[in-house]
């Protein structure tokens, strides 16, 4: 601001008060008009509040909501190694003992416990992933190592090192697996 405009806005600010002293209008115009500011303002400093309220109830439903839904993760990542454990003691009984009367009961509570422990696992919202011929996904799989293959694309996955889990829509556990690469 110049000089100049200094001199010219405290002049216009002196001649109003004086003119305000002969003229109530004026000064009540004044008045007006500054509570009318006062009101603007405060209005937006409401709506910015109400805004700022919503998005942090919005916000904390949200996290509730997640958390009631992924409360169980850190337990199921330490299940998971259970249904591992089970599932190679199940796959290494040979099948001579899987027929074998005095192992058959045995046999038959280790299946049972593997089905009921995958309908846990699906109540839940723990779905295990499929990777055996799908294109390797890093969102979901994590490649272990590569296998020549003359049959397979590459990229494709032709085994499963170990099992990937997702929980709802998020990953619990990516698949360990090999992939198919162009045989030499």
């Amino acid at each position: 601001m110049t000089e100049e405009s200094k001199v010219t806005d405290t002049d216009d600010t002196t001649l109003r008060a004086e003119t305000a002293e002969a003229a109530p209008e004026a000064a009540e115009q004044d008045r007006v008009a500054e509570l009318e500011a006062q009101l603007a303002e405060a209005k937006s400093a409401v709506m910015y509040a109400q805004a700022e309220t919503q998005n942090v109830r919005r916000r904390a439903e949200k996290e509730a909501q997640d958390a009631k839904t992924y409360a169980a993760t850190g337990f199921a990542r330490d299940v998971l190694s259970v249904a591992d454990n089970l599932s190679r003691a199940l796959a290494a009984i040979p099948a001579e003992l899987k027929d074998d009367e005095k192992f058959k009961g045995l046999v038959t509570g280790l299946e049972a416990t593997g089905r009921e422990l995958d309908s846990v696992f699906a109540r839940h919202g723990i779905s295990k992933i499929v990777a055996l011929g799908e294109a390797l996904d890093p969102n979901r799989h994590q490649a272990m190592m590569e296998v020549p293959s003359a049959d397979a694309e590459p990229g494709t996955i032709v085994q499963e090192i170990q099992s990937g889990y997702m929980i709802r829509d998020r990953l619990l556990r990516p698949a360990l697996v090999g992939v198919a690469k162009k045989a030499d």
